[in-house]
Formats: structure tokens, sequence, C-alpha cells
């Protein structure tokens, strides 16, 4: 089946002392672009995060959203710097000595004594957090892809339909174009009659010669030919499914580039309807195969 690449995914695990949410949506983009969203701590798992991603999402842009709450995993220890504390001491000792100073140290100077006292924080149960975060990753991402899936079901049947309307004007058009080469030769022997009367006999060589002429621009069976094929084809692959937004991307302007053909060779006032009928879905599908995976 076909996937779109519009899509939304969430998942929240819960433990005794944390609880880790994941959240992630995605957009049309020509490659896969992941961008991760979390506390500076968790940078280590990035990588890893966007690897259980890229098992599930082949093209768009994913935004993953990570928040951690509790403070369980994360203990802070209180650390103390006694020699350099030994070394205040000595200095003030000898300072008092020196300059005759009076005072007692007293432990509010102690406290403020710079670097003597620092905080810090070691991860605890880093590997058990890890783990909750990248299950939580690809339940999320599970949920994406089903929503991308679903989403690909409807896109299908849309562009199926409009491909089905594009058929029809070709099929309408392949016996059609014949009968426009014959109405081009009534009209210039009727303009030729109208202008030179009954004064002068018709030149039937010189009116074939013209007509030919005329066949040979306005001929758009080869045109119709190889837009049926395309046609064809996007309906084989859009049935086969899989990774296919880019195959499609280039079958449009295909296409397009045989309907314009048409509308250029065209010189009858209901091929071109028709065209314009072709080109208004077409443009319609092009919006659908933009968010293809």
């Amino acid at each position: 089946m076909i996937v779109s690449m519009t899509g939304f995914g969430r998942s929240k695990k819960e433990l005794d002392s944390f609880k880790v949410i994941v959240e992630m949506k995605s957009v049309n983009h020509r490659f896969c672009e992941i961008s991760v969203r979390m506390p500076r701590q968790f940078l280590l798992f990035e990588e890893k995060i966007k690897k259980t991603v890229q098992k599930y999402i082949q093209r768009g842009r994913v935004d993953i959203f990570i928040t951690v709450e509790g403070e369980g995993y994360i203990k802070r220890y209180l650390q103390v710097d006694w020699d350099l504390i030994s070394q205040y001491v000595e200095s003030f000792q000898k300072a008092k000595e020196l300059y005759n100073l009076d005072g007692q140290f007293t432990l509010e100077q102690f406290i403020r004594l710079p670097e003597v006292f620092s905080i810090t924080e070691m991860d605890d149960g880093i590997e058990e957090l890890e783990q909750v975060i990248l299950d939580a990753t690809k339940e999320a991402a599970l949920e994406l892809q089903e929503m991308r899936q679903i989403e690909g079901v409807a896109l299908k049947a849309d562009i199926s339909e409009r491909l089905k309307m594009i058929d029809d004007c070709i099929k309408y058009l392949k016996p059609f174009s014949a009968n426009v080469v014959e109405k081009y030769k009534e009209r210039l022997e009727k303009k030729i009659q109208d202008f030179l009367g009954n004064a002068f006999e018709v030149d039937e060589a010189r009116i074939l010669t013209e007509v030919a002429i005329f066949a040979d621009k306005a001929d758009i069976n080869e045109e119709l030919t190889r837009l049926e094929s395309h046609v064809n084809q996007f309906e084989k692959i859009i049935n086969i499914g899989g990774s296919v937004g880019r195959k499609l991307d280039f079958l449009v302007q295909e296409m397009n580039r045989e309907m314009n053909t048409i509308g250029s060779k065209a010189n009858d006032v209901q091929i071109s309807q028709k065209v314009v009928e072709m080109k208004s879905e077409l443009e319609k599908i092009k919006e659908q195969v933009q968010n293809i995976e």
C-alpha cells in the first residue's frame, strides 16, 4: 500500500520514579529528516532514537518531542575539597601573623570559599531509562506509521478516481482525434469556396497537401498513447505501494508534458476542453503525490 507522509504518534511509559512521554509528528519532505527535542542530559540517546524511527519511516520530516518527568534517575552528591580548605586556613593564619590581623575564621566564611564545595549529579539507573525511552519511541513510531498507512489508503482512493477521469478523457479523444483532420479539410474547402465562389475550380491536390501538413502537425495519437501508458503505470505503482513518492512525482511531470503537447496541437474546441479537464485532475493528483512517502 502507499503511505502518506503526514501523521502523529504518542506513547507514555510510567515507572515508580519517573515518567517518559514520546510524541512525534511527520509532514512531507523530499528525504527522511528526523529532529529530536529532549532534555540535554539525554542527548546520548539521540542516534539510537533516530535509528529506531528509521525502521518504520523511509521518507518525510519527523519531529520527536521527548519529556522525562521525575528525579528518580538522578542522585546529587556534595563534594568537599578538604585539601583546599586546609590551604585556605593555613594562608589565613599566616596572613594574621604577617600583618598582625584580628578575627576568627567562621563557618559562614567556609561556605563562601570558592570551589571548596560542589554538587555533582550522577545518573542512577540510566540504562533502565534508556530502554524505557527507546520502547516508548518504538510505540509512538508504530502509531505514527499506522496513521500514515490509513491516510495512504484515502490518498490511493482519491488518486485512482482522478486517474479514471483522465483515462476516460483519453478514450474519448482517441477516436475523436481522427475526425479533426476531416473537419479541417471540410472547413478549408468551404473557406476557399466562399472566397472564390464559382469563378475558379478548387485545386484538390493543393487542398490535400495542406490537409496532410495539418494532419502531421495536429496528430495527437502518439501523445495519447504515451499518456495512456503513464496512467496504467501510475495505477500499477500505487497498487504495489511502498516508498514510491519520487516515482509518482516523475510520472506526474511526464503526464503534464504530454497534456501540454496535446493542448498545443489541438485545433478543436472539444479537444481543448478535454485537455483542460485532464490538467485539472492532474493538478489535484500532483498535490496528493507531494504527500506520498
